[in-house]
């Protein structure tokens, strides 16, 4: 591991991975087609967000531009992320395997593209919810300034710790520790506001607003498990340097992206509809009434 860590320093497991042993033609494969199957899905959202717009009341639309802005930014980084994966490594004929690449030496795969993205979507995602609902006891300004603070302060440690997952597991976990703790107050401020705007809406929006709930649990409860994934396989003592988790790793962030952004963003959408509906707001029988 010294020899390795002497030649590769900071990067993270994913180039140790493919120094070392590298990777099976199906775990290599299997990871470009996630990571392909990642940005492709927020091409598809985009166009649905944008057809979608006018379904909404005027007020409500900056929440569907907002998942505008996400798309965007989550289909170009993630297409960026997939080609960085494809020129760091090449295959090696001699060893039948993907190897670290020979004639980018300086071209590591880097998952700082995800944090990247994340430091741009993470805060619109978490304002969003603000635009759809109304709170009855807490501050939209104070709410919305606590979910930047806490959203940026999360993505920027994790971002600093990713650097650490080999060369040093201390500060690897210190730094994901601090962005924990940032990451629990997002889901306490994330219940407040949705237990806050369920009250006096339609029991189709409140049921809608209860599965964005389990659904934020559960998809964000995926990123902590992404960022341990190499001490998940190594046993909380060093890395496994094992393409099991490389690939693991690429799924469960891919599985977590769609979930948090694309299918929250549906599920706010859906919100938005049935309290525009009983605003008096029925896209769907204006929609009837224009082609009558």
């Amino acid at each position: 591991m010294e020899e390795l860590i002497a030649q590769l320093g900071n990067a993270t497991f994913e180039n140790y991975v493919g120094l070392e042993s590298g990777y099976s033609e199906m775990a290599y494969q299997l990871s470009a087609h996630v990571l392909t199957l990642g940005y492709a899905v927020m091409l598809a959202a985009l166009l649905y967000f944008v057809l979608t717009i006018k379904t909404v009341k005027r007020k409500f639309r900056i929440s569907s531009v907002l998942s505008v802005v996400v798309m965007v930014s989550a289909f170009l980084l993630l297409y960026v992320q997939q080609q960085n994966w494809i020129s760091a490594f090449q295959y090696d004929t001699e060893a039948g395997m993907y190897m670290l690449s020979s004639t980018n030496p300086g071209d590591l795969f880097n998952n700082g593209y995800r944090y990247l993205n994340w430091l741009i979507d993470v805060p619109m995602l978490l304002f969003q919810i603000l635009f759809v609902v109304t709170l009855t006891t807490s501050s939209f300004t104070s709410v919305r300034n606590q979910f930047w603070f806490s959203g940026t302060g999360m993505i920027l440690t994790g971002y600093v710790g990713q650097y650490y997952e080999v060369t040093d597991p201390t500060l690897f976990f210190v730094w994901g520790t601090i962005s924990t703790v940032f990451f629990f107050h997002i889901l306490y401020l994330m219940k407040q506001v949705i237990d806050q705007g369920k009250e006096g809406i339609p029991a189709k929006a409140q049921q809608y607003l209860g599965t964005i709930w389990t659904l934020f649990l559960i998809t964000w409860m995926l990123y902590p498990g992404a960022y341990l994934m190499p001490y998940l396989f190594g046993g909380f003592t060093e890395p496994a340097l094992s393409e099991v988790a490389v690939v693991g790793r690429h799924m469960t962030y891919t599985v977590a992206d769609v979930g948090s952004k694309v299918i929250y963003g549906i599920y706010l959408t859906l919100v938005a509809q049935e309290i525009s509906k009983a605003e008096g707001y029925d896209w769907e029988q204006m929609e009837e009434g224009a082609t009558a």
